[in-house]
């Protein structure tokens, strides 16, 4: 490893900001990892640091990453980037990158498909839980039993932490989901 690798990765796991990053980058630093559906893009800096940690490991590549986010349509003071600068941002050598914009429903219903066997699925804090209620259903059909879900949550004085969620709570709250959406009709 560079004197210029190693500077670059001790500043992503021990010094970027912010500092809950840090501890995603950790998480997934050394683990095989093909496929990333990340919830909520943001500015594009998780997203590019987390697919550089990721791709150290050279039998990781090459990678696929699905992003879905609003995009253009978030709402007022939200602050993120646009479909092409996302996708201007995002773009990283042997990585295959598809931006889905939308709701996790209304886009995990168009691209469901092409997510068998994810291993890391990614939720970010700005994501709201009523949108996923439906969306569970479809998220238990991307993942495999060794997916790594990390849902973040908020930690108290505008900090946030990442939380694994096992597969076995997805699929509770998908069949909890599915019971009110019938109660609903």
């Amino acid at each position: 490893m560079s004197a210029g690798a190693i500077i670059r990765s001790t500043w992503l796991l021990y010094f970027s900001q912010p500092a809950n990053d840090r501890a995603l980058y950790k998480v997934v630093k050394g683990r095989s990892i093909r496929s990333v559906l990340e919830f909520g893009v943001g500015d594009g800096t998780r997203t590019k640091n987390l697919l550089e940690v990721i791709s150290w490991q050279q039998e990781n590549l090459p990678l696929r990453y699905m992003g879905i986010d609003q995009f253009e349509a978030r709402p007022k003071g939200q602050k993120g980037l646009t479909f092409k600068q996302a996708f201007a941002e995002i773009r990283a050598p042997e990585v295959t990158v598809q931006l889905i914009p939308g709701l996790p429903y209304d886009a995990l219903l168009r691209c469901n498909n092409v997510l068998a066997e994810t291993d890391l699925i990614v939720i970010a804090a700005d994501q709201q839980p009523a949108d996923f209620e439906r969306a569970w259903k479809f998220i238990t059909r991307t993942v495999h039993e060794k997916t790594l879900i990390l849902r973040e949550q908020p930690a108290g004085a505008g900090k946030t932490v990442f939380q694994t969620l096992p597969v076995a709570e997805v699929h509770r709250l998908a069949r909890e989901s599915g019971r009110t959406m019938r109660r609903a009709a």
